[in-house]
């Protein structure tokens, strides 16, 4: 079947719902990317098959990682603001299922959302998660030094990620006490550690021999965290266990919604399972933590 390849920012106008008040994307590296010499021609699909009756808008060949901020509405407003990592893989990124549609929720419940676009495919020769984190870095980095302009506590800056972009926002958790990249300007000088961490079906965080995956060195600094995981979901139900352990060893709050069926890759789509109902669990967790009243 030959693919119908479309170009994202055109699907983008279709796809996403007027009622977010969105900035344009932002460059996180103007002058190019850590390592990149080849400005890859993006692509993207909806082939992939279908979540809750719906196609997957997929993004790959991302070499111009982007931030795209959309502003909590002022009467909801609560000062917070989540950075949004897509799952696929660390090969495409399920843009609207796992990126959007997500930004919308998170909108709707006073907190502003920040889409990240990270670099993907894997880069060969690197660690799979290697260039990603030096964008989610970056993206934290940016978003607390321009806290005051765009209305958001510095204090109160979190991160989400779903799949592989759950193993993205567990590895800036650990990851924030140094850049994993020479610091380009003064950005690169401002706290990159979140504040809170979100993971839904989060992939890779198991190793070997039943242990925590070896990159993630969890410790008491560790932000908050909560886990979203379907026992069904078998390639990756060790990954939130796992993590989950490493968290309550280390004293970092922890809280972890486990259910009996979902599967993996639904992101907020009904698709008739009792994980379906974990948006409410995590609204729950945002006020307990203060995020929202």
């Amino acid at each position: 079947m030959v693919k119908k390849w479309i170009f994202p920012l055109l699907i983008g106008v279709c796809l996403i719902n007027t009622s977010m008040v969105q900035e344009n994307p932002i460059l996180l590296f103007p002058k190019g990317a850590p390592g990149e010499t080849i400005k890859l021609i993006e692509k993207a699909d909806t082939d992939g098959g279908k979540t809750g009756g719906e196609s997957v808008l997929r993004i790959t060949n991302v070499s111009e990682p982007t931030i795209t901020i959309y502003h909590a509405p002022d009467e909801v407003a609560s000062g917070a603001a989540m950075i949004v990592c897509p799952g696929g893989g660390y090969n495409i990124l399920a843009y609207d299922l796992e990126g959007d549609e997500v930004c919308e929720w998170l909108n709707n419940l006073g907190i502003t959302a920040v889409l990240l676009k990270y670099r993907v495919p894997r880069r060969e020769g690197l660690e799979k998660h290697e260039a990603p984190l030096q964008d989610v870095q970056r993206a934290i980095g940016y978003v607390r030094a321009n806290a005051e302009n765009l209305n958001i506590d510095p204090k109160r800056i979190g991160v989400m990620g779903f799949s592989a972009g759950g193993h993205l926002a567990a590895m800036v958790s650990n990851n924030f006490l140094k850049r994993t990249y020479p610091a380009i300007d003064a950005t690169d000088k401002v706290n990159c550690r979140p504040d809170y961490c979100l993971l839904v079906y989060p992939a890779y965080l198991d190793g070997e021999n039943f242990q925590l995956a070896p990159e993630l060195k969890v410790s008491s600094a560790t932000p908050p965290t909560m886990l979203i995981q379907a026992e069904d979901d078998k390639s990756y139900i060790n990954s939130s266990i796992f993590y989950y352990y490493a968290l309550k060893e280390a004293g970092v709050p922890a809280w972890m919604h486990l259910y009996s069926q979902g599967g993996h890759g639904y992101g907020l789509r009904d698709t008739g399972a009792s994980v379906n109902e974990w948006p409410d669990r995590a609204e729950d967790w945002f006020r307990e933590i203060g995020l929202i009243e």
